[in-house]
Parts: C-alpha cells; sequence; structure tokens
C-alpha cells in the first residue's frame, strides 16, 4: 500500500494522524527535527530525524520509502509568539512548507493535506465561518498559513500537486486509548494550561475579558484531537480517489469561552482552576468558531468528541496518568 509522510508527525496533532493511519493499515513515515515534537509520540510508523527545510533530505525520505502523499503539520503555531517574531514565523511556516513541496514535485508526489488555521479568517463579520468567508487574517501566524493556501493552486496547475487545506482552530483532548497526549514546552494552550493550574500550578492567566462577548473572553471551537485525526485521513482519501483540491472548515459549530473551559475543567477535576485576568493580547480575534456543513456533507466527516466536559475530560486523564508528559 501506498506510504504517506507526516511532517511534524512527532507533535500532537501529527502524532494522532499517525497513529491513525497506521490503524487504518497504511504505511507511515514521519519526519521532524523534535524542535516542539517528542521522539515518544512517534510509536506507530518509521521515524526520521530532520528539518524540512533540507529539500534535498526530505526527497531522499520521499525516494526511499515510496511515498505517494504528504501530511503536512511541521509549523510553528503560537499567535502571540508570531506577533513578536514574524521574520521566524514566516521562515518557517512559509520558506518550510515551499521546501516540502520542492521536494514532493522532484519526486512526482501529488498529493497534499495541509494542517491550516481558522486563523487566516481573522475578524470575520459574521458567525459561525464558512469556506466562502473572505480570508483576512490579524496576525503573523494566520498570514503565513494564508500565504501557503494562495501558493497551492499555483502548484497545482504548474505541478499537478493536489491539495487539501483544513482549517481549524483548538485542537484540544487526548487519544481515548490514553496513549498520546498534549504537552507542550512551555504550554500555552488553554485546557492544559487550565488543568496544570487545577493542579496546583500557577494561576492561569485570562488575557482580556473586554471582548464583544457573553463573559467577555474569547469565544472558540474547540475540536477533538482524534475527530481532527479522522478528517485528515478522509481529506486523503478523497485526493486519492481523484477528488479535486477543497479547502474544509473543521469545526462542531458551538464556541466556548474561556470561563466555560475553566468551568469545565472545575467540573472533570473537582478542582477549582484560580486565575488572573491581563488584558487583550495582539492578533486575538474575540470570536472564532465556524461551520462544518461542506466536510460533513463531501467527505461524510463527524466529530465524536462535541461535549466539553468530554474533551476536557480526556485531557485531564492524559496529565493525571503522564504527570512528566512524554519525559
Amino acid at each position: 500500500m501506498n506510504a504517506v509522510l507526516v511532517t511534524g508527525g512527532a507533535g500532537y496533532i501529527g502524532s494522532h494522524v499517525a497513529k491513525a493511519l497506521a490503524q487504518a493499515g497504511r504505511p507511515v513515515v514521519v519526519l521532524d527535527n523534535l524542535s516542539t515534537g517528542h521522539r515518544q509520540a512517534v510509536r506507530w510508523s518509521e521515524f526520521v530525524e530532520a528539518d524540512m527545510h533540507d529539500v534535498s533530505r526530505v526527497r531522499e525520505v520521499l525516494r526511499r520509502h515510496g511515498i505517494t502523499a504528504v501530511m503536512h503539520f511541521a509549523a510553528s503555531l503560537l499567535v502571540g509568539e508570531s506577533v513578536l517574531d514574524p521574520i521566524g514565523y514566516y521562515a518557517n511556516n512559509v520558506c518550510g512548507t515551499l521546501a516540502v513541496l520542492e521536494a514532493m514535485v522532484a519526486e512526482s508526489v501529488r498529493h497534499f493535506v495541509f494542517s491550516s488555521t481558522a486563523a487566516v479568517y481573522g475578524e470575520p463579520d459574521t458567525t459561525p465561518i464558512t469556506e466562502t468567508t473572505i480570508p483576512r487574517p490579524i496576525n503573523p501566524y494566520g498570514e503565513t498559513k494564508l500565504a501557503v493556501e494562495r501558493a497551492l493552486p499555483h502548484f497545482e496547475r504548474a505541478y499537478g500537486v493536489r491539495a487539501v487545506r483544513l482549517r481549524y482552530f483548538n485542537a484540544a483532548g487526548s487519544d481515548p486509548d490514553g496513549e498520546l497526549g498534549e504537552e507542550h514546552r512551555p504550554e500555552v494552550h488553554l485546557i492544559p494550561r487550565a488543568i496544570e493550574a487545577a493542579l496546583g500550578g500557577p494561576p492561569l492567566e485570562v488575557f482580556g475579558r473586554d471582548y464583544p462577548t457573553p463573559d467577555g473572553t474569547c469565544l472558540r471551537d474547540y475540536v477533538h484531537v482524534t475527530d481532527l485525526a479522522d478528517a485528515h485521513l478522509r481529506a486523503l482519501a478523497h485526493l486519492e480517489q481523484g477528488g479535486a483540491s477543497r479547502v474544509f472548515n473543521l469545526g462542531i459549530g458551538e464556541p466556548f469561552s474561556v470561563l466555560d473551559v475553566i468551568r469545565a475543567v472545575e467540573r472533570v477535576s473537582g478542582r477549582a482552576v484560580p486565575y488572573t485576568e491581563s488584558a487583550r493580547r495582539p492578533g486575538d480575534p474575540g470570536v472564532l468558531y465556524a461551520t462544518s456543513d461542506r466536510i460533513r456533507v463531501e467527505l461524510g466527516w463527524r466529530p465524536r468528541f462535541v461535549d466539553l466536559d468530554a474533551i476536557v475530560g480526556g485531557a485531564w486523564a492524559w496529565r493525571r496518568a503522564h504527570p512528566d508528559g512524554y519525559r
């Protein structure tokens, strides 16, 4: 069976997708430089420690393993950090992705599943966001992802690379089998930070209480990482069956506020989540959530984990079972 390369496959979402591919019987190769990923998360595939910017190395991996499709997760992904370091974000997210695409073109690999972001939409005029909403990113992170999205039709016209772009915001939860979870160093995502605060760590910092939302805090989609993995496999099957290049939003269609997440962690853990309030972070939209009607209709995707307490519960179980993460 044709092999799949997962760039960034030692990271949070990439590792869950690599496991799902292996469970579906696909040969998988993970390429990761381990700058933020974890070698221990690569358990169902061959692992290549390499940098995606190294075109000759990526070409050698594609050729040696008979790769026919690439799922691309290797990217920098923090909004606040992108505002402070746009050079680094353009270098990694745009130049790095172009290096992967250059290697694919050279080795005649024509299927590309791109992990994009709902941050490409910026501050949408209406919600929920649909794929026809005009992208207007308000931070460098969203701009870099949109730059790649805009390049892909040119690669298709010139080289025949067909691509599915998946736009989502907050991946959350953990592998239901308890084998994979979320660990960043330092941790910046809301749910694991709230869990850490509940376990006696530093109080959670809530950025902004003056957004035009019911409780004044940001509203976001939280999509279970296992559901995201399923969507990526469906996107790959679509391309392999001759489907056209497409863009799909991934969301459960219901946003939750920062305070909603805090209360969910408190319900699941039975512990208080101490928090402090700070000013808004530059580049953070107030409301960002998407409808996933298109992928539901065209690819049959249905998220299994739509209850916030269930999503938080998986993250809590992972943290309790792995107090030191992957270490």
